[in-house]
């Protein structure tokens, strides 16, 4: 994405930017509490016009974009929203983009590093189908928010995309831990919002009259962490497979046809099992800091000193982390599969040059006998319940 398209929102009052993938929008605008707060209750926008467009428009779009991804768009009705990703010939994830269709035009929102480099795979993969791929990043705006924004708003959202996570889609399977209704995730109510990037303003001024106030991506990313929300930015990295990440609820199709990357997934689902998990931790909230993305995980051993744990080999990564309203200092990690999900846990903090350590209580989000779905008795998963 083009550096010239910073947002136009940071020059409101209190904006403070943001940096590495959300570098171009503001973190928060003063009071990231009071943000949170009134994200979570449906009455905060977050700018997230640093967010990739994609479109997709064509006769063929639909059933096009089923034969390259992991999810079954063919027959999509318009402004049904859904899920995909495009994978690696070993099942790595690639690209993940929300999906949603007008009728004439698929649109994809996706991270802003990837926007480019997927409408330029997706163009070389139109061959002779009748598709035309248009980045549309110059022209279109993200907003996100818990709640429909008013109708009032000066300049209404163009097309408006509602999170699935964490609701089962067709062909789906969860790997959760937990049941549909006990998910944290049920409250969630995320949606992107598509304006007019000459718009932008106008709509935000229009907001703030009806009584919505702005938020940073730092509220945005405490409420995704909390519902569970793996993030193309944060948590994929160049081995992460869906399995790993829960993503088989929303963006995999299991029965669909052949597609780049169905061996692996087809594999680990019926046959073996991921080799990683996502869990949710509870951080240490007697430190006034937080652990930089990135930091190692490592298994916490009765009465380890600092000096032992600055030799120990972690069994993963953080990957997102943030400060919740209500929760205090809350993280995701990827882990080692067999990390035991009651042992308690401890994390390094990569972001100091003196050691520094957090304890961490982990919750199992992929459970760590996930897959071998082959013989497996229908319901046959763990039900534990949140701590």
């Amino acid at each position: 994405m083009d550096e010239s398209l910073s947002s136009e929102l940071l020059s409101r009052p209190g904006a403070v930017p943001d940096g590495g993938d959300d570098a171009q929008v503001a973190a928060h605008y003063g009071d990231p509490t009071r943000e949170q707060r009134a994200l979570a209750r449906g009455s905060a926008v977050v700018d997230l016009s640093h967010r990739s467009v994609v479109t997709v428009s064509g006769p063929d779009r639909l059933s096009w974009l089923t034969t390259l991804s992991s999810q079954q768009v063919t027959g999509l009705k318009p402004g049904e929203p859904t899920e995909l990703l495009l994978l690696d010939i070993s099942g790595r994830i690639e690209h993940d983009a929300a999906v949603i269709d007008d009728g004439e035009t698929v649109w994809l929102i996706t991270e802003k590093s990837h926007g480019p480099v997927l409408a330029q795979w997706l163009d070389a993969m139109k061959f002779t189908l009748r598709v035309e791929i248009t980045d549309r990043t110059a022209d279109f705006a993200v907003l996100g928010s818990m709640a429909a924004l008013p109708e009032a708003a000066s300049g209404a959202p163009v097309m408006v995309w509602e999170d699935p996570w964490p609701r089962l889609g067709p062909g789906a399977a969860s790997y959760a831990a937990i049941d549909e209704a006990d998910h944290p995730g049920a409250d969630w109510s995320w949606q992107l919002s598509l304006v007019e990037r000459s718009q932008l303003g106008a709509i935000i001024d229009s907001l703030q009259e009806a009584g919505w106030i702005l938020a940073g991506t730092m509220a945005a990313e405490a409420l995704r962490i909390a519902a569970w929300r793996p993030r193309l930015a944060r948590e994929v990295d160049e081995k992460a497979i869906p399995h790993e990440l829960d993503l088989i609820r929303t963006a995999v199709h299991l029965s669909k046809g052949c597609y780049k990357g169905q061996e692996t997934v087809a594999r680990v689902h019926n046959l073996g099992h991921p080799p990683r998990r996502l869990v949710f931790l509870h951080l240490d909230g007697s430190e006034h800091t937080l652990p930089a993305i990135g930091s190692d995980v490592l298994a916490a051993t009765a009465g380890a000193s600092e000096e032992q744990l600055v030799g120990e080999r972690p069994v993963g990564k953080v990957t997102s982390v943030a400060r919740h309203h209500e929760m205090g200092p809350i993280a995701l990690a990827l882990v080692k599969r067999k990390v035991d999900p009651e042992l308690q846990l401890v994390v390094r903090d990569a972001g100091t040059e003196t050691p520094s350590f957090y304890a961490a209580a982990q919750e199992v989000i992929v459970r760590p006998d996930a897959g071998q779905a082959v013989g497996r008795p229908q319901g046959d998963f763990l039900r534990a319940p949140r701590r």
